[in-house]
């Protein structure tokens, strides 16, 4: 009752708010552009050994184990987590309990960190071209594709910047630099694999997913634009899950009666529905599961299609079926990340060999 009694008082709150995202910065002077990226020099600089690389390369996408994660991909190429909380403080800090149920799983914990201010997720009321701008700037620096994760407003908010990325009305993105916080004074990256300018806007993320978004933030000032838009999900992400509360009277989802996301494009689109148990307030709130051994192992041999039944020994299973399939679609894309650079990366190394002049011994030279 009591968290009925506050999902309801949250809901009316966000209607009353009002907030309006903040205006992107005007560009960065020029001395804040990125220095000199000759093509592919982030992954020169993204040294494994063989024995890591082969180990990564060997993994299936779909079955990764606790091993997998702590002793082999948490040492090699990860993309960064962007996290969206909710509108109402203090809601932010229920999609930090939902970095550090990752960190707790084996997410390295920097990945998870805006490298900036250290926070842990970022506000809905973020200018979405400055999150996009920021996703570019991630891909270019680190060779990875950033995965984003929303919860509530959150989630309005990432599939706007989807649509932002898509180019629906906008033509040019300024890349965002975390470090100092301030646009760079360019609409265009470097392509860390082909060494080429490209635009920011068309860039495609590998995953993303929304939890318990729509109904009463929609009536927000900010998100007026994603009334007809929120459930098409743009050709700019490799793989999209929505999920949805049985009974969410702040998102305005029913059992089978609400509106489900759909695919405008090649985009692989999910819908998921949560047990009528689950809170609209609370499903972000997991790093408990992450302290749970008998939990934690459930929750690595998940399997979306298959799920084993719950384990009997947990101490607590609150959330924990959204928990597992984020988590098995964020290892899933972890490795087809981690392998994409290391291919990349053997292939650069036998294309520089090739073109080492060759060497002759000392007497020939004379």
């Amino acid at each position: 009752m009591k968290r009925g009694l506050l999902c309801f008082a949250l809901a009316i709150a966000a209607v009353l708010a009002g907030c309006a995202s903040a205006p992107v910065a005007e560009l960065a002077p020029q001395s804040a552009a990125r220095a000199d990226r000759g093509p592919q020099a982030v992954l020169g600089t993204m040294a494994l050994d063989l024995h890591l690389e082969a180990r990564i390369l060997a993994l299936d996408p779909e079955r990764v184990s606790d091993s997998d994660v702590r002793n082999a991909l948490a040492h090699g190429p990860t993309p960064r987590i962007i996290g969206l909380h909710g509108g109402i403080y203090p809601v932010h800090l229920l999609m930090e309990s939902f970095s550090r149920f990752l960190a707790g799983m084996g997410y390295p914990s920097h990945k998870l960190m805006h490298p900036g201010d250290g926070r842990l997720s970022h506000s809905p009321y973020e200018n979405s071209l400055q999150i996009a701008g920021l996703i570019a700037w991630y891909y270019e620096h680190e060779a990875t594709m950033p995965m984003m994760v929303g919860h509530s407003q959150g989630g309005i908010q990432l599939v706007k910047v989807l649509h932002d990325l898509a180019g629906d009305g906008v033509t040019q993105i300024p890349v965002w630099n975390p470090r100092s916080d301030a646009a760079e004074p360019r609409t265009t990256i470097v392509d860390p694999f082909t060494g080429a300018q490209r635009p920011v806007v068309g860039l495609k993320i590998s995953y993303a997913s929304v939890v318990a978004s729509g109904g009463a933030a929609l009536m927000l000032p900010n998100q007026w634009s994603m009334v007809r838009r929120l459930r098409t999900i743009p050709d700019t992400v490799d793989e999209f899950t929505g999920y949805a509360l049985a009974v969410d009277l702040v998102a305005w989802d029913m059992p089978g009666a609400g509106p489900q996301y759909q695919p405008r494009g090649a985009t692989r689109v999910r819908n998921v529905e949560l047990p009528g148990t689950y809170s609209h307030v609370f499903v972000p709130q997991t790093a408990h599961l992450a302290d749970d051994v008998a939990m934690r192992d459930w929750l690595n041999a998940y399997q979306p299609d298959q799920p084993a039944p719950m384990p009997t020994q947990a101490q607590s299973t609150d959330n924990s079926l959204w928990a597992a399939d984020v988590w098995f679609h964020i290892k899933k894309h972890w490795v087809l990340e981690a392998q994409k650079v290391v291919r990349a990366q053997r292939d650069l190394a036998r294309r520089s060999a090739a073109l080492e002049p060759m060497k002759l011994p000392r007497d020939e030279l004379q």
